[in-house]
């Protein structure tokens, strides 16, 4: 499912175990619905996410996400 209302995307995201450098030109609001991820910011913090947790990522985070068991998550990103 996956929705666009003006400037903000909304929609569900699944992703299998890997490791990917991701980089962040907007702001991102997420719930995690299933699994363990791990976001790590090129700062050094690393982020473990597990399912329940709501977190935001700043726009202009750079950093990798690992996904250590497969990943379901809702997310809102305003584009």
């Amino acid at each position: 499912m996956e929705e666009v209302a003006g400037d903000v995307h909304s929609g569900i995201w699944q992703a299998t175990p890997g490791k990917w450098r991701v980089e962040y030109a907007e702001g991102e609001f997420c719930h995690i619905f299933s699994a363990v991820s791990i976001l790590s910011e090129d700062e050094g913090a690393a982020h473990t996410l597990r399912a329940g947790d709501f977190f935001a990522i700043r726009p202009g985070f750079r950093g990798c996400w690992e996904v250590v068991e497969t990943t379901r998550k809702a997310d809102a990103i305003k584009i």
